[in-house]
Protein backbone atom coordinates (compact mmCIF):
# COMPACT_ATOMS: atom_id res chain seq x y z
CA UNK A 1 0.00 0.00 0.00
CA UNK A 2 1.00 3.85 0.15
CA UNK A 3 3.41 4.85 2.22
CA UNK A 4 5.06 1.50 2.85
CA UNK A 5 8.78 2.13 1.54
CA UNK A 6 10.97 3.32 4.48
CA UNK A 7 11.81 6.46 2.40
CA UNK A 8 8.23 7.64 2.21
CA UNK A 9 7.74 7.08 5.85
CA UNK A 10 10.66 9.04 6.61
CA UNK A 11 10.05 12.21 4.39
CA UNK A 12 8.02 14.20 6.08
CA UNK A 13 6.59 16.30 3.23
CA UNK A 14 5.27 13.20 1.34
CA UNK A 15 3.18 12.00 4.91
CA UNK A 16 2.51 15.87 5.57
CA UNK A 17 0.29 16.13 2.12
CA UNK A 18 -0.89 12.39 2.86
CA UNK A 19 -2.29 12.69 5.79
CA UNK A 20 -3.82 15.80 4.62
CA UNK A 21 -5.82 14.49 2.37
CA UNK A 22 -6.23 10.96 4.47
CA UNK A 23 -5.56 11.88 7.93
CA UNK A 24 -5.56 7.62 9.12
CA UNK A 25 -2.71 7.61 7.03
CA UNK A 26 -0.56 8.64 10.24
CA UNK A 27 -1.04 5.27 11.23
CA UNK A 28 1.63 4.40 8.79
CA UNK A 29 4.09 6.64 9.44
CA UNK A 30 7.32 6.33 11.14
CA UNK A 31 7.30 6.71 15.02
CA UNK A 32 9.23 10.24 14.37
CA UNK A 33 6.44 11.80 12.28
CA UNK A 34 3.50 10.12 14.50
CA UNK A 35 5.42 12.69 17.44
CA UNK A 36 5.84 15.44 15.28
CA UNK A 37 2.67 17.80 16.19
CA UNK A 38 2.68 19.22 12.70
CA UNK A 39 1.62 16.66 11.05
CA UNK A 40 -0.14 15.14 13.89
CA UNK A 41 -2.63 18.17 13.55
CA UNK A 42 -3.03 17.66 10.24
CA UNK A 43 -3.91 14.38 10.13
CA UNK A 44 -6.36 14.94 13.06
CA UNK A 45 -7.51 17.82 11.37
CA UNK A 46 -8.50 15.92 8.62
CA UNK A 47 -9.86 12.59 10.27
CA UNK A 48 -9.84 13.40 14.18
CA UNK A 49 -9.69 9.10 14.21
CA UNK A 50 -5.87 9.70 13.79
CA UNK A 51 -5.59 10.61 17.24
CA UNK A 52 -5.25 7.03 18.18
CA UNK A 53 -1.81 6.96 15.89
CA UNK A 54 -0.27 9.80 17.69
CA UNK A 55 2.45 9.68 19.83
CA UNK A 56 1.53 9.30 23.60
CA UNK A 57 2.80 13.26 24.39
CA UNK A 58 0.18 14.63 21.69
CA UNK A 59 -2.71 12.40 22.99
CA UNK A 60 -1.99 14.61 26.01
CA UNK A 61 -1.96 17.92 23.93
CA UNK A 62 -5.43 19.83 24.75
CA UNK A 63 -5.20 21.60 21.35
CA UNK A 64 -4.59 18.56 19.77
CA UNK A 65 -7.24 16.71 21.31
CA UNK A 66 -9.63 19.06 20.50
CA UNK A 67 -8.78 19.39 17.37
CA UNK A 68 -9.13 16.11 16.85
CA UNK A 69 -12.82 15.94 18.79
CA UNK A 70 -14.23 18.60 17.01
CA UNK A 71 -13.18 17.09 13.24
CA UNK A 72 -14.85 13.06 14.70
CA UNK A 73 -17.10 13.86 18.11
CA UNK A 74 -16.79 11.95 20.26
CA UNK A 75 -14.77 9.57 18.70
CA UNK A 76 -11.64 10.96 19.07
CA UNK A 77 -12.24 11.69 23.02
CA UNK A 78 -11.58 7.78 23.02
CA UNK A 79 -8.09 7.84 22.04
CA UNK A 80 -7.05 11.01 24.55
CA UNK A 81 -4.10 10.77 27.30
CA UNK A 82 -5.88 9.81 30.64
CA UNK A 83 -5.11 12.67 31.85
CA UNK A 84 -6.98 14.80 29.79
CA UNK A 85 -10.68 12.75 30.39
CA UNK A 86 -9.63 13.60 34.37
CA UNK A 87 -8.86 17.13 33.41
CA UNK A 88 -12.15 18.90 34.72
CA UNK A 89 -11.55 22.26 32.86
CA UNK A 90 -10.51 20.18 29.34
CA UNK A 91 -13.93 18.03 29.68
CA UNK A 92 -16.17 21.28 30.42
CA UNK A 93 -14.71 22.25 27.14
CA UNK A 94 -15.19 19.57 25.55
CA UNK A 95 -18.66 17.95 26.41
CA UNK A 96 -19.81 21.27 26.15
CA UNK A 97 -19.42 21.29 22.34
CA UNK A 98 -20.33 17.68 22.14
CA UNK A 99 -22.25 16.15 24.83
CA UNK A 100 -22.03 12.33 24.09
CA UNK A 101 -18.23 12.73 24.04
CA UNK A 102 -19.34 12.12 28.03
CA UNK A 103 -19.19 8.66 27.89
CA UNK A 104 -15.35 8.73 27.14
CA UNK A 105 -14.31 10.99 30.07
CA UNK A 106 -12.90 9.65 33.17
CA UNK A 107 -16.00 8.03 35.42
CA UNK A 108 -15.13 10.25 38.33
CA UNK A 109 -16.07 12.83 35.92
CA UNK A 110 -18.61 11.29 34.45
CA UNK A 111 -20.52 11.83 37.91
CA UNK A 112 -19.78 15.44 38.08
CA UNK A 113 -23.40 17.26 38.10
CA UNK A 114 -21.47 20.34 36.38
CA UNK A 115 -19.85 18.32 33.64
CA UNK A 116 -22.79 16.12 32.91
CA UNK A 117 -25.24 19.56 32.58
CA UNK A 118 -22.64 20.86 30.14
CA UNK A 119 -22.94 17.51 28.53
CA UNK A 120 -26.88 17.70 28.34
CA UNK A 121 -26.95 20.82 27.55
CA UNK A 122 -24.89 20.69 24.09
CA UNK A 123 -26.69 17.20 23.49
CA UNK A 124 -30.24 15.87 25.28
CA UNK A 125 -28.86 12.20 24.81
CA UNK A 126 -26.01 12.74 26.59
CA UNK A 127 -27.19 10.82 29.87
CA UNK A 128 -27.60 7.42 27.70
CA UNK A 129 -23.56 7.47 27.66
Amino acid sequence: TFLQADRDKADRDFVLARVRSDGRALQHTSEALNADREVVLAAVDQDGRALEHAHAMLRADPEVVMVAVRRTPPAAMRHAAEALKLDRGFVLEVVGQHGSALRFVAPALQNDREVVLAAVGSNGDALEH
